[in-house]
């Protein structure tokens, strides 16, 4: 306790009992009622939020004074012999306790309590306070202000479109068919101009919403070296990762638990909240929500000069005008969904409960199709990294008129006789391409 509060604690103390204590001796009656008079008085006690003294405490506090010779000294407060220890908790709670912090070090201390009290660590009636549990683990060096941080420094890309941020926040309930649904806002901003390359409300968090995010953001922007992204499932996929690549852009994902790496996409997002949002009704369509986003990102924020670069989001990006890399001209060919099937016997494949129609060289072969599951009309097949062009779907009404082509099934199997007569040629189309048949 401190000294100044240990005085002041016995300055209270003596205020109360000066009467029992003072030079006229009390006769039983009137020290009872002086008794029950401060017993019954609403105290401001130094120190405490308690505000009445019971009679045995103030029996105590005389017998201090007295003991001590009459000095003020003798009431002041003394220290705990259990200073530093928790009365309220046992060894093997708090061994427990300690062993829970070390495991979840990121998590808050409401946290920790309630992950104790599940696994029934603390008992579910636990009386002892935050406060408490703060004390010990600071005492075991386990508390937040004991913790030593990592070397962490504030970093800005060089020049425009040397890294772009990517995360996705929670926003508001917007109208869909007359309910209310959640909207998720992802958010792509440019690290060295904080230009929003692109953000887009939508109604899942998924690959998929990200995907149509990201390909508008290049479309528009071109392709940045880095994307720099969050753990989130939206963003850690294969289909991403084989995207990017092909792109020639390298993927990075934030360590877990560590905001602080994608402070300039944290930061918007907070802009957002305080500036956007406020201006949106509650009732709003998720295509008028984005309507207004689309407005006030691009007409202000990216016209608005920045704290930090003192020039607006415009003017630093296109700064770098001519460093920046035009974006591919088909770039939803870069994010389509990649399957391996095999070729049947007949030449099929099937994918979403269509049937497509092969080359008659990959029978028999393992082939991966390119696709998007928004377009089945554009599925493009490889077998060992080559492209065999877009297939198409089978149409059994057709081949079920067309005589079979020899060569074709001499390429099937080369220990089949070939058959040969002298009837005359016929051209068909099959697959998209235009075959001879002999018959």
């Amino acid at each position: 306790m401190q000294e100044e509060l240990k005085k002041d604690v016995a300055v209270f103390r003596f205020s109360v009992i000066a009467e029992l204590v003072g030079g006229r001796k009390l006769n039983r009656g009137e020290k009872e009622k002086v008794l029950r008079d401060k017993c019954e008085y609403v105290w401001d006690i130094p120190g405490s939020g308690r505000t009445h003294i019971s009679r045995s405490t103030i029996l105590y506090w005389v017998r201090m004074y007295e003991s001590g010779g009459r000095k003020l000294e003798s009431l002041c407060p003394d220290e705990r012999s259990d200073k530093g220890s928790l009365r309220a908790i046992d060894e093997d709670t708090i061994a427990l306790l300690c062993n829970l912090k070390k495991k979840h070090s990121e998590a808050s201390l409401p946290v920790i309590m309630r992950i104790a009290r599940e696994q029934k660590i603390l008992p579910a009636d636990f009386k002892g306070s935050r406060a408490t549990i703060y004390r010990l683990f600071k005492k075991e060096g386990l508390a937040d202000s004991e913790k030593i941080y990592p070397d962490r420094r504030k970093f800005e890309s060089l020049h425009a479109n040397d890294m772009w941020q990517s995360d996705c926040m929670y926003g508001p309930y917007v109208n869909v068919d007359g309910k209310m649904r959640r909207a998720y806002l992802f958010a792509i901003i440019d690290d060295a101009s904080r230009l929003i390359t692109h953000a887009e409300f939508y109604l899942q968090q998924n690959l998929d919403c990200y995907k149509d995010c990201i390909i508008k953001a290049l479309s528009k922007r071109g392709l940045p070296k880095k994307l720099y992204v969050d753990n989130g499932p939206a963003f850690k996929s294969k289909e991403l990762g084989y995207a990017t690549a092909s792109l020639g852009i390298a993927l990075i994902y934030a360590k877990p638990y560590q905001p602080e790496g994608k402070g300039k996409i944290e930061r918007w997002f907070k802009t957002v909240r305080m500036q956007f949002l406020p201006l949106c009704n509650d009732a709003l369509t998720l295509d008028a929500l984005n309507t207004k986003l689309t407005d006030w990102f691009n007409n202000e924020y990216n016209n608005r000069i920045h704290s930090a670069t003192n020039k607006t989001p415009y003017v630093r990006y296109f700064e770098d005008i001519q460093l920046i890399n035009e974006a591919p001209k088909y770039m939803t060919d870069y994010f389509r969904k990649r399957v391996n099937r095999k070729v049947d016997k007949d030449r099929t494949v099937t994918l979403l409960k269509r049937i497509y129609e092969a080359p008659v060289e990959l029978i028999g072969k393992t082939v991966t199709l390119h696709y998007q599951a928004s377009d089945s009309s554009r599925v493009e097949i490889f077998y060992q990294n080559k492209s065999y062009g877009m297939l198409v779907s089978v149409n059994v009404n057709v081949n079920c008129s067309i005589k079979r082509n020899c060569n074709v099934t001499e390429l099937i199997s080369k220990d089949t006789p070939e058959i040969s007569t002298n009837t005359k040629n016929e051209n068909f189309y099959t697959g998209g391409k235009l075959f001879e048949r002999r018959n």
